[in-house]
């Protein structure tokens, strides 16, 4: 891989793969307001889909934005971006909705994914209980990146791997969804996730 695409990336020897690239489907996910909408915006090399719409007098108090927060749209349905890793690689991401009501969507949407991206927004850790609890259970391997909000998190990563209650396996660290270089570190922590999966089934 060149990963002309992903400056700062430093590539790897080999002969470079014929043909188009491999899609590779992965996941983002997370409760709502925790900047999924953002990250797939951040890094797309096409405008990405977003089907947001206007948040309702119906839905105040359900939809639970940070505090001091401008939020005024919420996703209900997905989004949707794709960025090419290098001629052999191409990610197609899908943002999930974030509440609790549009769970139903999910089996058709993680349908042949890769991995998945759970999105945090460390002072809201509740928020994503929801998205770790059904990448374990449906065995997609996934890793948590924690949304620095200006410029800095609630919580350590220590205390957001114990109250998310994940294994030493699963990759977390600290992101920010407004920068393309950030959100590509945290994707690339999905395909090393997934290769490491594979390669622990492989030796079995």
């Amino acid at each position: 891989m060149d990963y002309a695409h992903f400056p700062d990336v430093p590539a790897t020897n080999g002969p470079a793969r014929e043909g188009p690239p491999i899609p590779v489907k992965i996941i983002v996910a997370g409760g709502f307001g925790v900047g999924k909408t953002t990250t797939v915006g951040s890094i797309s090399e096409i405008a990405p889909l977003t089907t947001e719409a206007e948040m309702t007098a119906v839905a105040i108090g359900v939809d639970r934005p940070r505090d001091q927060s401008t939020k005024t749209t919420t996703t209900v349905a997905m989004d949707f971006g794709c960025v090419t890793i290098d001629r052999s690689l191409k990610l197609y991401l899908f943002g999930t909705p974030g509440q609790d009501r549009f769970g139903f969507m999910w089996d058709s949407m993680v349908r042949g994914a890769l991995g998945a991206l759970v999105v945090v927004d460390s002072s809201r850790l509740d928020d994503c209980f929801q998205a770790v609890d059904y990448f374990e259970r449906a065995g997609l391997p996934f890793a948590v990146a924690v949304n620095e909000f200006h410029g800095h998190v609630a919580h350590d990563l220590t205390e957001v791997r114990w109250a998310l209650a994940v294994n030493d396996r699963v990759p977390i660290a600290t992101f920010d969804a407004r920068k393309r270089a950030s959100v590509r570190d945290a994707l690339l922590l999905v395909l090393e996730q997934a290769l490491n999966r594979a390669a622990r089934a492989e030796s079995t």
